[in-house]
């Protein structure tokens, strides 16, 4: 490919109770809730997407919330870690918040650089990191200040059954580089400023299964719609046999399952999450697609009510 993955689009888990989820992500993290919607394959359950002011690509956590059902297992074939990144400066101020939100939290080192690693309410295993590279959030929330805010996804730890296979694919395939190595750690990099460090942790050996406190799956980003044809017809020269293309509404998305047993996405940044909502109203009312609008009471029923913090 002429133009090589810039990263990663966003990150979808599977959680628990909804308002426990909202709650952790905008009021612990400073996260906004920049759409909420349902899973257009299942109905009856959320789809709740945080990201910066706009969810701007590569910001964008996004959430099932499937109230009392059981806890998956984080092992191989997921994202093992999801990583956020501040700027540069900011970790003491996150320890603090952290510590005043009581959330637990560990202090480690990897590549050389500080990670406050901690886990949300489910069992999602989340990190903090600082670095430079792209742009400061502006989304404020409490005493949390673009100087201090999460600006997006530092990137992800992978879990994955093949290690080389895997890898052959990141860089390969996707286009990342090969970086180095740190311990049981091999770090990939993407030339985006925002979700671009892939690290593959190589000591996880137990599979994983899905359920609450597990990731779904990693989206990786395409220009547009012609940009993500073409990573379909690149990804099948490769024996990787993507889907169709499927509209989220927000994005257009194929999906394909790697070697190491992730399912990867690649879905478009247009077109964004501005359309059907302004900017000032963003994750205010539950959107729903046309083929479901006729459902809209029904489903209104069935999701439980949720409250936005306000800080």
């Amino acid at each position: 490919m002429d133009k090589p993955i810039q990263g990663i689009h966003h990150i979808t888990a599977i959680v628990g109770n909804p308002q426990e989820n909202v709650d952790f992500y905008v009021d612990v993290l400073g996260l906004r809730l920049v759409k909420k919607t349902v899973n257009f394959d299942d109905p009856g359950t959320y789809h709740l997407y945080f990201g910066d002011k706009e969810g701007s690509p590569s910001t964008i956590m996004t959430t099932f919330p499937w109230d009392g059902a059981a806890k998956g297992r984080i092992g191989t074939g997921q994202v093992g870690v999801t990583s956020f990144v501040v700027p540069t400066g900011a970790i003491p101020f996150w320890e603090e918040r952290l510590t005043k939100k009581q959330c637990y939290f560990e202090k480690g080192t990897r590549f050389n650089q500080e990670v406050v690693s901690f886990t949300d309410p489910h069992g999602l295993k989340l990190e903090i990191v600082a670095r430079d590279q792209g742009p400061k959030s502006e989304w404020s929330y409490e005493e949390i200040t673009k100087d201090t805010a999460i600006k997006g996804f530092g990137g992800a730890i992978l879990y994955t059954s093949s290690p080389d296979k895997t890898g052959e694919l990141l860089t390969e395939v996707m286009g990342l580089e090969k970086v180095g190595t740190d311990g049981n750690f091999v770090r990939y990099q993407a030339e985006g400023e925002l979700g671009n460090v892939i690290d593959l942790d190589t000591s996880v050996t137990e599979v994983g299964t899905l359920g609450v406190g597990t990731i779904h799956h990693i989206a990786w980003r395409a220009e547009d719609e012609q940009n993500q044809l073409d990573w379909h017809a690149h990804v099948g020269k490769y024996g990787y046999r993507a889907t169709e293309v499927m509209d989220r509404q927000y994005f257009k998305a194929i999906y394909f399952r790697e070697q190491g047993g992730l399912l990867f996405e690649i879905a478009t940044d247009p077109p964004g999450f501005l359309w059907d909502e302004s900017v000032e109203e963003l994750g205010t009312s539950l959107k729903l697609p046309p083929w479901l609008e006729p459902a809209r009471e029904k489903i209104e029923n069935i999701v439980l009510p949720i409250t936005i913090p306000k800080g």
